[in-house]
């Protein structure tokens, strides 16, 4: 039995953000999860966790009842009835599934199209498979294929500066409202990878302090190591609002975690020292109403892109060249695939006539290189000429259409110029010798 690609998984654009941050894996615990896609026969899978998704990407000769086992884990994982889940997850299969994989990996199905975290994360999911020995042939054909195209993407394209430009656009704003920030502390609500790279770029600009919190803690406690940060519990998130000059949300949970009087408490105990937020989450983070508070200045990522002076017409047109090498690089994998499948077949055919040759040279010792080869060619015929005339006898005359179509692959596959009228393959029928002991005719 052959086996397909498959996809399974929750995202954005299919799961709550609070079944979405149970789901979420860190690193240290996909071995666990591999170990237990393995137990359950799935021999070839990677487990990718990211703020945007949390997916399995698989080969398996049954797809459907592998996506099954797989929704059965992750139901376990949450602590749902697969019933209660299932409608939460996505499962592609085949060519859909295939062209998943590359979207993911040349982040066209990510929040914020051209995010460039995504593609270190699939990398990082892949060597975590491999070290699990849950990396084969087809999975491994399948993403380094998908990292060709996302190289290709990233070199041909403007579509990273999208993302990019926000980044800038976030500095520019701090810069501008608090100054020097080396004096400014910075606070993480929510593990989403637009608000981590906003921070990135904060940082990187000199940005004093970082505080990380997250609605599950571990979460945040793990994150907040990884960025070099301090830590925050959600229940002290008052506290860690009152010392931070930006804010930066990206939680994505379809529900406000920063309100009116939440902040406006904390600017009080602030003595009204102003404090720039930026929501990175979609959908939104704030409450609209924080925008109407003294010293609370707010932007969305849309007024990050104004400030960035990116115009749609321009982010449209680098995704739609994007998504066309991505279709580029789709047909030449489906290509490879399809002359790595006629590969056997081309072996086993190399194999007969070999053994046929060797067979002819030990029954027929002393002959001249003239009737070697004039035997060899009877005796490569003899089968194919038996199996199109059986065709053409065929009673119910089903064989006679075999038989053209056998025929006109013949013609195909040798490069045979095709006889005039319809005498197509009457030359198989025809031996002006008989090899003794093999009857031709």
């Amino acid at each position: 039995m052959t086996a397909s690609y498959f996809v399974i998984g929750a995202s954005h654009r299919t799961c709550s953000g609070a079944i979405r941050d149970r789901l979420t894996t860190e690193e240290a615990e996909v071995p666990a999860m591999l170990e237990r896609l393995s137990a359950a026969g799935i021999a070839q899978a990677m487990w990718l966790s990211t703020c945007d998704r949390v997916e399995v990407q698989a080969v398996h000769e049954r797809p459907n009842e592998a996506a099954l086992t797989i929704a059965g884990i992750m139901a376990e994982r949450v602590g749902l009835g697969e019933p209660d889940l299932a409608g939460q997850l996505y499962t592609l299969t085949g060519a859909a599934a295939v062209r998943h994989v590359f979207a993911v990996a040349c982040s066209l199905d990510s929040q914020i199209v051209g995010e460039p975290h995504i593609l270190g994360q699939v990398k990082a999911a892949h060597r975590h498979a491999a070290a699990a020995g849950l990396s084969g042939p087809e999975l491994e054909g399948l993403l380094q294929a998908a990292y060709g195209a996302a190289k290709r993407v990233r070199r041909e394209t403007p579509i990273a500066e999208g993302a990019t430009s926000l980044v800038a656009a976030a500095v520019q704003v701090a810069r501008d409202l608090h100054g020097d920030l080396r004096r400014c502390t910075g606070l993480l609500m929510g593990l989403g990878d637009m608000g981590a790279l906003v921070l990135e770029g904060l940082r990187e600009a000199g940005l004093g302090r970082l505080i990380v919190a997250a609605p599950v803690d571990r979460r945040a406690e793990a994150a907040a190591r990884r960025m070099d940060s301090h830590f925050a519990p959600w229940a002290d998130l008052d506290s860690a609002l009152t010392s931070a000059d930006i804010v930066v949300t990206a939680a994505g949970l379809g529900r406000y975690i920063l309100s009116a009087p939440q902040l406006g408490a904390a600017l009080k105990r602030r003595r009204r020292r102003p404090v720039f937020v930026v929501d990175a989450a979609i959908p939104a983070d704030v409450d609209p109403d924080v925008a109407g508070l003294d010293e609370a200045f707010v932007y969305d990522l849309a007024d990050l892109e104004r400030v960035a002076l990116q115009g749609r017409v321009g982010r449209e047109a680098a995704t739609q060249a994007a998504w066309a090498i991505v279709d580029e690089a789709l047909a030449a994998f489906a290509r490879h695939r399809a002359e790595r499948a006629a590969v056997p077949a081309v072996a086993a055919l190399r194999t007969h006539f070999e053994t046929e040759r060797r067979r002819l040279l030990d029954e027929q010792r002393g002959l001249d290189a003239a009737s070697a080869t004039r035997l060899l060619v009877n005796r490569l015929l003899h089968g194919p000429s038996e199996a199109l005339r059986a065709m053409a006898a065929d009673p119910d005359g089903a064989g006679l259409a075999e038989r053209a179509a056998a025929e006109r692959l013949l013609f195909r596959l040798f490069r045979l110029d095709e006889p005039a009228g319809n005498g197509a393959g009457s030359d198989l029928d025809k031996d002006e010798r008989r090899e003794p002991g093999r009857e031709v005719q």
